[in-house]
């Protein structure tokens, strides 16, 4: 108000409402008193101009008036959310500027994502986000009134809104409006209008809740060619009007779940053959009565039930609510056409491919579940496999029992702790803990009606296997903690029998056979027009077959008959820079021709160094110092010749002690390299452990069939150098960065399956506007525990490493995060990242800007590329920021990376917090540069290249080093 404008007169008995003392901006009511809304303005005992910013109400003369316009009694009763004119109480549309008068009498609300307004065209499209709550308190306002209350708001969101309805709808006073209308309609509608407002409208009595609203993410970037894209997501259609919730009470209260279940069933033919009920709430497709009584009989007593379902939700059938409900009907889809539930996905074995000369079967399938994102809703199917072996763990422990016969327990808790078994009578996975060797199928356990049976008897009598070996050990499986449907708590231990569970997954051992590898890949890479030829496929299925479309029809669900096709983007190329050469890559993006032709950005010259090798590779070990010698120069390398050190066998302690004692003899040696004879865990850990932790020094392990193949050892050779460059401090290539003053940080944690060690959290952070330098920490953590509490002191040090590089700190700091799934992302916001906002107090007058971008890996959503050859692999660089995305985050899909065989998997990146206001091009274009990073291949990767030395990091330390890293190797990437 303008301090200088004279004030108006006050007129007689216009009050500040003085039940509610000081707090005119809340809500309340005096004892015997008509609800009042939240009001800022006077109370007016008769019609005048309320220049009030709220709602007035007068005991003997009912008006309403939201806005500043003027305020008229409610004879025919209006709803007036105007700043300029109302029209007369006839008519029913928008009034002069941005008013709008609606009759109240026989209200009907548009329900879905949008408000109905006739003719609307105005208004700022703010998010406004309703939910329906039970029962209103009793009004003393006639039928029609509507009833406002405050609720409190996060003043984060708590701005004006202009909305059709009404001009200030949440003030800035961090309050929001609770509107509770009392409608007699009994019609529900549904009208798709450009306002965006949710709505969700109830019966008698019910409430329409605004909780929140947000304005419009902006997540849509403009940079790149567009190109046409196709996605594993089929457009699913709700036909329903609603789906209704109830609560369902039992009187006397009836413990058993099982029995309330039966008790429903009884009453089919009140609530129909279409239900979901967990034992107290209740879904329909259909609407009962308010309040339905059913009467049933307790057979254990003979106690008689009163069954009461009262309504308490009307849902629009697109809500997230009905999500879980969608899932289950598509799961009986999948069962309705053959498919088998293994694990959460759907799998044919009548389709099985048999690798006989492998002893393994492929099971062809499909990962599916229906989501809600920015394009409405959505069934994403990913074609998925099972590779299953013919060998039992029976038959895998019989194996080792003839290679160690002393160590028989021991190698068997080695090789198979932590692998995943299938048990093919129901098709189960599960994942082996332990094994007790104690208990054989001889031994009894409980069944779930309380009496005892043994193994054996209990296979026989229930799927009709008789048990060939008594005195095998029984696998141990601890599931996870978790309730079941019915209210039933799965705690303790389950045994498995080694004879009838089956290996799953590739064997290791077939794993290094590129033969064996390249005929599997043949049936589980598929190509893109293989993949969306499947997704297609399976779409038929269902709308031929009849029981399957009954199935989705009872839930009012329609799916499109193919998959989802839209518009992407591809950015432009990037521009790789060394020493002094620059140039575009291909588009394929690999240059590794060109980083091997030119000098590096800074190369580090290897004066001392040591290479440790058996006798019987020596003269293998010579040819390669002699490449090394022939390829260094035009890479802009220079090295001398190393102290050759031979070691009399391969045993793992002469390793280490001929290691120890050079590095004793010789303490300015920078490289040790070791020459070694197959792939050697025990080994290779120990030398990391030796060079990474106690006498820290960069290493370099190679195995002697590497370096066996004379053809190849010129490329080989090549790439080795540039591996040891960087881990002697070296900077290979980098990319235009405009942003300046810029730290850019990886995260990763890794989590050791097969031993129950703590968790590891790696940590990179760059340290120069190049991006080329880089600063690693390692912070151990408890078993599985994802999010790291010891963020907090590795940014501390980060910072402090960039302050002496510098002189500076850096004024923007984007984090990468990899490895958090969509239900930790509210976690991430919590908890990460306010540790991350606590560092910058350490440092005085330190406010730098802070972006935190979460990488996602493991995602099932599929890309094509859309042209005159049907569905092929998109190009690297191809981004889809809209239709596929949440609608809660500013996220986006980014295929960094060129594929050579298979179909486009993108990563999903999620931005979570952004203070330095990078808009969705620069979030893009600066997460497509990082992937061109990664300097152990020269070429693009899925992620971005901190995240990927994050994990490089985090994996030798939890998988081989089993502690930290010495802190003198922390400004080196010596862990590639």
């Amino acid at each position: 108000m303008d301090p200088n404008k004279p004030r108006p007169p006050r007129l007689a008995d216009v009050t500040r409402l003085p039940w509610l003392l000081q707090q005119a901006r809340g809500a309340g009511r005096a004892p015997g008193v008509p609800d009042v809304p939240r009001a800022r303005g006077p109370l007016l005992p008769d019609p005048g101009i309320g220049r009030t910013a709220g709602m007035a109400f007068s005991r003997g003369f009912l008006p309403r008036q939201c806005g500043r316009g003027p305020r008229e009694p409610a004879g025919g009763p209006l709803m007036s959310f105007a700043r300029g004119l109302k029209l007369q109480p006839e008519e029913s549309e928008l009034g002069r500027g941005r008013g709008l008068h609606l009759r109240a009498g026989e209200p009907e609300v548009g329900v879905r994502k949008e408000a109905f307004v006739p003719g609307q065209e105005s208004g700022s499209g703010h998010d406004v986000k309703l939910q329906v709550l039970g029962q209103p308190a009793a009004s003393d306002l006639p039928e029609g009134m509507p009833k406002l209350e405050a609720e409190e708001l996060a003043p984060s969101q708590v701005k004006q809104v202009r909305s059709p309805f009404c001009f200030t709808l949440v003030d800035c006073y961090s309050h929001n409006l609770s509107v509770h209308i009392n409608a007699k309609s009994s019609c529900l509608k549904y009208y798709n209008v450009k306002q965006s407002l949710n709505l969700i409208w109830c019966w008698s009595g019910l409430s329409l809740v605004i909780l929140q609203y947000s304005e419009p993410l902006q997540k849509k970037g403009s940079m790149g060619s567009p190109v046409p894209i196709g996605s594993n997501h089929i457009p699913i259609r709700c036909k329903n009007e609603a789906v209704f919730q109830y609560c369902v009470t039992f009187t006397p209260n009836v413990e058993s779940i099982g029995m309330r279940f039966g008790m429903m069933r009884e009453h089919r033919s009140i609530t129909g053959n279409v239900v979901a009920f967990d034992g107290s709430i209740l879904y329909l497709p259909v609407r009962l009565d308010e309040v339905v009584h059913l009467k049933s009989e307790r057979h254990t007593d003979k106690q008689e039930i009163d069954i009461k379902i009262q309504m308490t939700k009307i849902l629009p059938p697109s809500s997230d609510l009905c999500i879980p409900f969608y899932n289950v009907v598509l799961r009986r889809v999948m069962k309705i056409l053959g498919l088998k539930l293994v694990g959460r996905n759907h799998f044919d074995p009548r389709s099985a491919v048999v690798l006989g000369k492998h002893r393994l079967q492929v099971w062809p399938g499909f990962a599916t579940c229906i989501k809600h994102t920015d394009g409405g809703l959505y069934l994403m199917v990913d074609v998925t496999c099972k590779v299953l072996r013919n060998d039992s763990v029976l038959d895998v422990m019989n194996v080792i029992y003839q290679q160690s016969r002393e160590s028989f327990q021991d190698e068997c808790l080695k090789e198979l702790v932590g692998s995943i078994v299938i048990t093919r009578y129901n098709n189960r996975t599960y994942r082996i803990d332990d094994i007790e060797w104690s208990k054989s199928p001889k031994d009894t356990f409980t069944l779930a009606d309380g009496s005892q049976t043994t193994f054996i008897d209990y296979y026989s009598k229930n799927y009709g296997i008789t048990i060939k070996e008594l005195d095998q050990p029984l696998l141990v499986h601890h599931p996870k903690e978790r309730s079941k449907p019915r209210g039933k708590l799965i705690t303790g231990q389950i045994l498995l029998l080694p004879e009838l569970s089956f290996m799953t997954g590739i064997p290791e051992k077939m794993r290094k056979d590129f033969r064996a590898m390249k005929e599997l890949t043949m049936h589980i890479n598929l190509s893109g027009e293989q993949h969306s030829s499947s997704l297609k496929q399976l779409l038929q299925n269902i709308n031929s077959n009849q029981e399957a479309l009954t199935e989705l029809t009872r839930w009012g669900l329609e799916l499109k008959n193919d998959i989802l096709m839209t518009e992407g983007r591809t950015l432009p190329l990037e521009k790789i820079c060394l020493q002094s050469n620059s140039f575009i890559t291909s588009p394929d993006v690999s240059w590794s021709k060109e980083v091997v032709r030119d000098a590096s950005i800074c190369c580090i010259p290897l004066n001392r160094w040591s290479i440790f090798y058996p006798k019987r590779c020596a003269e293998q070990v010579e040819e390669l110092v002699v490449t090394f010698g022939k390829v260094a120069g035009p890479m802009g390398l220079r090295l001398d010749r190393p102290i050759h050190v031979e070691v009399k066998d391969d045993r793992t302690e002469t390793y280490i002690k001929s290691i120890h004692s050079q590095l004793n003899s010789e303490p300015n040696v920078q490289l040790v390299l070791c020459i070694i004879f197959g792939n050697r865990d025990d080994l290779y850990s120990a030398i990391k452990k030796l060079c990474c932790v106690k006498n820290p020094v960069a290493s370099q392990v190679i195995n002697v069939r590497t370096i066996s193949q004379s053809q190849k050892l010129r490329s080989i050779a090549q790439k080795i150098l540039l591996q040891i460059n960087c881990k002697l401090g070296g900077e290979l290539w980098t990319v235009n960065i405009p942003l300046k003053n810029l730290m850019v940080i990886g995260v990763d944690v890794h989590h050791d399956a097969s031993k129950k060690s703590r968790s590891v959290m790696g940590f990179v952070a760059s340290l120069n506007s190049l991006l080329t330098r880089w600063y690693s920490r390692v912070i151990f953590q408890m078993p599985n525990e994802e999010m790291i509490s010891g963020f907090r002191v590795c940014l501390i040090a980060a910072l402090q490493k960039y302050y002496e590089m510098n002189h500076s700190f850096p004024e923007k700091i984007v984090v990468y995060r990899d490895g958090v799934s969509d239900g930790q992302l509210k976690m991430v916001e919590l908890y990460e990242i306010p540790q991350l906002l606590q560092c910058f107090k350490t440092f005085p007058n330190y406010e730098p800007k802070l972006t935190f971008i979460v990488v996602q890996k493991r995602v099932n959503t599929t890309l094509y590329l859309l042209g005159g050859n049907g569905h092929s692999t998109p190009p690297p660089g191809t981004v889809l920021d809209h239709t596929v995305t949440s609608r809660e985050w500013v996220d986006f899909y980014l295929m960094a990376h060129h594929i050579r065989q298979g179909c486009g998997l993108p990563t999903h990146y999620v931005c979570v917090y952004n203070t330095a206001n990078l808009t969705p091009d620069h979030l893009q274009r600066l997460t497509f540069k990082m992937c061109h990073l990664y300097w152990n291949w020269p070429g693009t990767i899925r992620v971005p290249a901190p995240c990927k030395y994050a994990h490089k990091l985090a994996f030798l330390s939890g998988q081989y080093l089993h502690s930290e890293p010495a802190v003198q190797l922390s400004d080196k990437l010596y862990f590639l």
